[in-house]
């Protein structure tokens, strides 16, 4: 894991650190600051992301930390297998952060009370994991004013996802939520790249993946069929075809299949019907009828 020391803007590499760091939670603009610039920084004051990453380095030293992680300057993405390690490492990292500061860039102050509203933030794919799995959150504005904390919102923000409150406030009751139902909460999120639907929920899901960016919508077959490997949970099935009716495997296509499976619950296993596996030839299950 490589951090951002948030006094000098320069990484370090730490391994199994019991470090205390923070992380910065946001939507991707242009002219972000990567990790080349943060090596060679001479120009990087020029670059419109500049703002934002000294606004979150402002704040972690304010609150006294010494590191943060933003996933823009802190992984190689020239490298596949650091690319790779980082995002299937990404919910843990998010986990035990002290804090992550959500920084919402088209946050504007509400008259008579603040609101979240359904901003660009509540809709990108990467930010689901980041939303659900620190302990502590910190919402900002785009001047870096803060708003409030996950917990206060949580009833909004339960409103605005589809995601339970008892997940946004105890994220490690995620973990006896049905797959469907989890899947549920990726179906209106947007990704630039289309492998990334797949990508940015492996650690919703505890499993692990290879990054093959070329294979479009194979990778959200390849993370289904991860899951079944681990997993006993029926509801992985439970995908509404009525989102698309000319859909012919027993897997779903893409996240938004699950839209209408938000109250999905599995069927509790039974020993003698032994675990259901995808082969060469299908899906083989054993159910009752």
């Amino acid at each position: 894991m490589r951090l951002l020391n948030a006094s000098t803007k320069s990484v370090k590499g730490f391994v199994d650190s019991i470090l205390q760091y923070t992380v910065l939670s946001h939507t991707w603009d242009t002219d972000e600051i990567t990790y080349q610039d943060i090596l060679a920084p001479g120009g990087t004051v020029n670059k419109a992301g500049w703002a934002k990453v000294h606004g979150v380095c402002e704040k972690a030293k304010e609150h006294g930390y010494e590191y943060i992680w933003i996933d823009t300057c802190c992984i190689d993405k020239s490298s596949s297998a650091e690319l790779s390690e980082a995002i299937n490492s990404m919910l843990k990292w998010y986990r035990y952060a002290e804090v992550c500061y959500a920084y919402l860039s088209d946050m504007v102050p509400a008259k008579g009370g603040t609101v979240l509203s359904n901003g660009r933030w509540f809709t990108r794919g990467w930010t689901l994991q980041e939303l659900i799995a620190p302990e502590r959150m910190g919402f900002y504005n785009a001047d870096w004013n803060y708003i409030g904390e996950k917990e206060s919102f949580a009833d909004q923000i339960s409103t605005i996802t589809g995601i339970p409150k008892t997940i946004l406030v105890d994220a490690y009751s995620l973990w006896s939520t049905s797959i469907a139902c989890r899947m549920s909460w990726a179906a209106k999120r947007k990704t630039t790249r289309v492998e990334d639907m797949a990508y940015y929920l492996v650690g919703l899901f505890g499993v692990n993946m290879p990054l093959l960016y070329g294979e479009g919508e194979k990778a959200f077959l390849r993370l289904q069929e991860e899951i079944i490997k681990i997993s006993d949970d029926q509801s992985i099935l439970a995908w509404d075809l009525d989102t698309n009716p000319y859909r012919v495997s027993v897997l779903a296509q893409t996240p938004f299949d699950f839209l209408n499976s938000s109250n999905i619950i599995p069927i509790p296993r039974n020993p003698d019907h032994g675990p259901f596996t995808m082969t060469h030839m299908g899906l083989s299950i054993r159910l009752p009828m």
